[in-house]
């Protein structure tokens, strides 16, 4: 008879959020439980237009998690990384660059990050069907809690935007929930992601960028929300830094939502860069849930949009040589980190081509 105890687990403690005075983002708050009734979506749909051709960034709120459940979730994205001997992290390690796929470990100093610098974050991905592949031996008995988290995020949290993206494009409701099929041929995937503090002669070599600046190449994009400030996000008036809401979660798009809105809904350009001072030498703990569209979707804009119909369309490449899902997938996640980038036409903007397609980096 199976045991009746939830394991326990150790307790990783954050940062204190920062009192430095920062200039944030001032970012719209998405409160998801009014997606429970047709006038609720309707409303809601109508905010996410706003913030999605604003600043691409949002918070989500009532998500469904209590503040208990996302503390024991931030607990057991620590098991990876501090419970794990390293001789067994070897053997879990995935090669991203040879098979286009982000599963397992990713060590530390995998990417190039600037000047000879190599990255110092370390994550464990895990695919939306948790139990398809093994995981360390720690993380065993937390298996019944990543797998609800994944399905939580997944038909809870992502149907939901899902169906408020098509509504804000005057499609059909279940549009986007159909590309998004959980059981579907695709890779959406859960990422626990610790940075670790680098350092002086690092940072003075990035210029304290920890991560360039890049968008997400998935569809949806969510990170739950946590107190170490780093994350920054191109706006108008500049990079911008995101505030941490206790128990949110945010919310942005990537490469192949602007691909099917053809520009309407941009993939917002962001960054990870040295914490302030009063949070320097802690570790980043991060839990993200990369959301991909089913492998054989065609990344072409949805003209049976009215809303596109109306403002037309941008196309990155001609609908005939458009590339699939996976294989878009697999270009970004090869390249990344690992490709030789080109000084682009615009200061401080590198650039690779994908597919036929430009891509950029922003330094």
């Amino acid at each position: 008879m199976p045991s009746l105890t939830v394991p326990q687990t150790p307790r990783y403690v954050p940062a204190q959020p920062t009192k430095e005075k920062l200039q944030y983002a001032d970012l719209a708050i998405i409160d998801l439980s009014k997606a429970a009734t047709a006038e609720g979506r309707a409303e809601l749909a109508v905010e996410l237009r706003e913030a999605l051709t604003t600043h691409g960034f949002c918070y989500i709120i009532n998500h469904g998690y209590t503040q208990a459940q996302n503390e024991r979730m931030f607990d057991i994205a620590d098991i990876p990384m501090s419970g794990v001997p390293e001789d067994e992290k070897r053997a879990y390690t995935g090669d991203s660059k040879k098979t286009g796929i982000f599963q397992g470990y990713k060590p530390r100093q995998y990417w190039h990050i600037d000047a000879g610098v190599r990255d110092q974050h370390e994550h464990y991905n895990c695919n939306r069907h948790v139990y398809s592949l093994m995981h360390p031996q720690a993380l065993r008995p937390f298996l019944p809690d990543i797998d609800a988290f994944v399905r939580h995020n997944h038909h809870n949290i992502l149907h939901n935007i899902c169906r408020l993206m098509a509504l804000s494009l005057e499609l059909p409701e279940d549009t986007f929930v159909k590309l998004h099929d959980f059981d579907a041929p695709g890779v959406s995937y859960l990422r626990f992601m610790k940075y670790f503090p680098r350092s002086e002669d690092e940072e003075v070599q990035t210029k304290n960028v920890w991560m360039k600046g890049h968008t997400d190449f998935g569809s949806i994009t969510l990170l739950w929300s946590q107190p170490v400030a780093a994350l920054q996000i191109q706006t108008k008036e500049g990079w911008r830094w995101v505030k941490h809401i206790e128990n949110a979660l945010l919310m942005n798009i990537g490469d192949s939502m602007e691909f099917l809105t053809g520009g309407f809904y941009k993939a917002t350009i962001h960054r990870v860069v040295q914490p302030p001072i009063d949070q320097h030498g802690y570790t980043r703990l991060s839990m993200i849930y990369f959301s991909f569209l089913n492998d054989d979707v065609k990344l072409v804009p949805l003209m049976d949009s009215p809303v596109l119909q109306r403002v037309g369309v941008k196309r990155k490449c001609e609908d005939d040589v458009a590339p699939t899902m996976k294989a878009w997938r697999v270009a970004r996640i090869s390249a990344y980190g690992a490709s030789d980038l080109q000084k682009g036409t615009e200061p401080g903007i590198e650039e690779e081509v994908l597919n036929g397609i430009v891509v950029k980096h922003y330094n």
